[in-house]
């Protein structure tokens, strides 16, 4: 139904609004059962959506850490040799 919620605290660059408010619908998505909703629920499902991703950006801007933040580039080609693996397909260079 929907793709797994990536990790968004401590990149650099920081996520982004838009990547917060994809994470929170993929989060709606799965916990309603619904890819789309219907007519009668899509105003729900849209506050939904805005009070995870208000909460999910509080969330981030209040956690500390102590560990240097994480390469958006390298965290992706670590993933996608993880997938490689998994799968056993051959990785495609960009």
């Amino acid at each position: 139904m929907c793709r797994n919620i990536k990790t968004l605290f401590n990149f650099e660059p920081p996520a982004t609004r838009s990547e917060v408010h994809a994470a929170a619908e993929q989060f709606v998505r799965k916990i309603s059962g619904f890819t789309k909703p219907s007519a009668a629920n899509e105003a729900a499902f849209a506050i939904a959506v805005d009070e995870i991703t208000a909460t999910s950006t509080r969330l981030m801007k209040t956690l500390r850490t102590t560990a240097p933040p994480k390469n958006r580039q390298a965290e992706a080609i670590k993933a996608k040799a993880r997938a490689a693996e998994r799968f056993g397909t051959q990785l495609r260079s960009a």
